[in-house]
């Protein structure tokens, strides 16, 4: 399963492709790297929103 999800998702295969460079270089002009201010890192939720599940079997979203 590892060895085709990697044939799937590798990135080589694409490197040369013009038109997906483009949209890479397209979406690097418009979003820069930042550092997070404290207000910011409490939007973040890295490892998901268990209470989101919760929800959805409420049928709330």
């Amino acid at each position: 399963m590892e060895r085709k999800l990697k044939q799937l998702f590798d990135y080589q295969k694409f490197a040369g492709n013009r038109e997906l460079q483009q949209v890479i270089d397209s979406v690097h002009a418009r979003y820069t790297a930042r550092e997070l201010a404290l207000e910011d890192m409490e939007m973040v939720a890295a490892a998901g929103t268990p209470d989101i599940k919760d929800q959805k079997k409420n049928g709330d979203r």
